[in-house]
């Protein structure tokens, strides 16, 4: 390609240096000699490399950028077909912008605090949000360091930030190709089978943000069950490891959905659960050290309207054959004291049962000490179990199963989530009452949050 130095394209680029290569394509600086400005020429050219493929994502990233204007993407600028010494081709000119790559910056030894690592996500976030929100949406499919140019520090600032390179962009229109293109160690499981979303940009976002805030790629970092393993190697807050891990999921569905969304999270991490089911009311906190669950009761429902007329109907009576067993006890009727006795015990577990229903919460909690579950009603705790954090070796979710009752009928047992420490087994959901009871997919989102958090695969039963 060194031919190619000091050619004019078109009678108007004079090409001045190489600066990248990928198979198929060539990227060189050149000046315009029309308005002496410097621009950047793409050529893709009929060599023994060329697919039809290259030569649709070629159109595509003309296309693309001539319907872009953002001050943080390269502007279209030019696109003709060429013949040089070295075959015939294509060319795309966009204009040049002065600054170097993230992966320059790393290579030279510069290090990123959490506010300029904050400040560099908000940047991205920003053109991802102006991509993903045109009709139909841009997906880049190739978010990484050296496609990431990042000017000098101003201020507090790191830096303006710019998005290069749509040599791999997908629209809607196009997600029908099965084409996999991305970089190993930024690409999302599903971009790998030919899938791309939006969701898959925030991936590639969060594996670029790892690297900043490592030194290292994505892929020479730890892995397990598909997740980068980049706590030990950084000094970040918990809230921050934790939005960039909700980034990099490996699974589409718990990921964050859109920039919108992850700006929010960046903001207020704590206000947002990950991957929290629309409408539960779970309360969920985590950090390095503890993990909390809040269950709380589902209120009001109509079926507790015949059961609380029936329990005041109940104690109400007892109460008064209860005085009435006093003075039997008095008087030597001690046997129906007792029967008395016993039927206001079971009223007052019913009354119970119905303010759980009511008032009742399921809090699980584990330290680095302990794991610790209770019923609590009014701040009490009821029923505790402990057991130390070390002995957890498994995690079991359930399906909807029946047993036969003592009359040969079907009693359903629904689906729960147990966490094993040793014998003892905390359980999550799968009461008949209506204050712990979770919906599938609230199970499932928390079977993934504790298998991440500690470690250990779910056994789905």
């Amino acid at each position: 390609m060194d031919q190619l130095i000091g050619k004019v394209l078109r009678d108007r680029y004079q090409i001045q240096s190489l600066l990248g290569r990928q198979t198929g394509r060539r990227t060189f600086l050149a000046k315009d000699l029309q308005s002496d400005a410097i621009v950047v020429v793409k050529l893709l050219l009929f060599a023994p490399e060329f697919t039809w493929e290259d030569l649709k994502l070629f159109e595509r990233e003309a296309a693309v950028l001539r319907s872009l204007n953002h001050r943080a993407i390269p502007q279209y600028l030019d696109d003709f077909e060429v013949e040089t010494d070295l075959g015939k081709g294509f060319a795309l000119v966009q204009t040049h912008i002065e600054a170097r790559s993230l992966q320059d910056w790393i290579q030279s030894g510069r290090t990123f605090s959490e506010e300029e690592l904050r400040a560099i996500a908000k940047d991205l976030l920003s053109i991802l949000d102006y991509l993903h929100s045109r009709q139909p949406p841009v997906v880049h499919r190739d978010l990484k360091p050296s496609n990431i140019l990042l000017g000098n520090r101003t201020g507090n600032h790191p830096g303006r930030i710019y998005l290069i390179d749509f040599g791999s962009v997908q629209t809607a229109l196009h997600h029908g190709t099965r084409t996999i293109v991305g970089t190993y160690g930024y690409m999302p499981p599903e971009q790998f089978g030919g899938q791309t979303v939006p969701a898959s940009d925030l991936y590639a976002l969060g594996a670029t943000l790892i690297c900043i805030a490592t030194g290292q790629n994505p892929d020479q970092l730890p892995q397990r069950e598909m997740r980068i393993l980049f706590d030990k190697h950084v000094n970040l807050s918990p809230d921050l490891i934790d939005w960039l891990k909700w980034l990099t999921e490996p699974s589409l569905d718990l990921r964050l959905q859109s920039a919108k969304q992850a700006l929010e999270a960046l903001d207020a991490p704590r206000t947002l659960a990950k991957g929290q089911p629309v409408g539960s009311k779970v309360q969920f906190a985590r950090s390095r050290q503890t993990l909390e669950i809040v269950i709380p009761s589902r209120g009001f429902h109509l079926g507790l309207i015949p059961l609380l007329g029936f329990a005041l109907f109940w104690n109400s009576f007892l109460i008064m054959w209860y005085g009435m067993a006093l003075i039997s006890w008095s008087s030597g009727g001690w046997f129906m004291a007792l029967f008395a006795i016993g039927h206001l015990a079971a009223g007052l577990w019913m009354t119970w049962g119905i303010l759980f229903d009511l008032f009742g919460q399921v809090r699980l909690e584990i330290t680095e000490s302990k794991i610790f579950r209770a019923n609590e009603l009014f701040g009490i705790g009821i029923f505790p179990l402990t057991a130390d954090r070390r002995s957890i070796c498994r995690i079991d979710r359930t399906q909807d199963t029946y047993k036969h009752d003592s009359e040969g009928g079907h009693v359903r047992i629904p689906a729960h989530l147990n966490i094993w420490a040793g014998t003892r087994k905390f359980t999550l959901g799968g009461g008949t009452n209506n204050y712990e009871s979770l919906t599938p997919p609230e199970i499932d989102w928390l079977a993934e949050q504790l298998s991440q958090w500690l470690g250990l695969p779910v056994d789905r039963n």
